[in-house]
């Protein structure tokens, strides 16, 4: 059940973010940084599915690992986009918390998965 959730809330930010990417390259010009975002925002979904084909269980584990990371990574990201003025504190809110959640997500699963080992 919660590998399909991650599944579909992890495509849904990979979207979300490739549209905050276009804004971000075409209303802001900014390309060094979004561009970093943009691979890692799309990465925790394409992980996720990896993760969901996973040949083992400590393949599983690693793949939501690196999902994790990448997670992380876009929320650096957008911290660093936030200070140093590319984006309003409007424009953040309006996808970092969406980035917590399936942090969170992964986390979850991550422990559940190793305590069931």
């Amino acid at each position: 059940m919660s590998e399909s959730i991650i599944k579909a809330k992890s495509f849904e930010l990979a979207v979300l973010g490739i549209r905050f990417y276009k804004s971000l390259v075409s209303d802001k010009k900014e390309f060094v940084m979004s561009k970093q975002f943009l691979r890692s925002i799309t990465s925790v979904g394409a992980n996720v599915r990896e993760a969901v084909n996973a040949q083992s269980k400590a393949d599983f584990i690693h793949k939501l690992a690196v999902s994790q990371k990448e997670c992380d990574e876009t929320m650096y990201w957008l911290e660093l986009l936030k200070e140093t003025d590319y984006i309003s504190v409007e424009e953040f809110k309006s996808i970092y918390p969406k980035c917590e959640e399936v942090l969170k997500i992964i986390r979850s699963i991550i422990i559940t998965s190793k305590s069931n080992s």
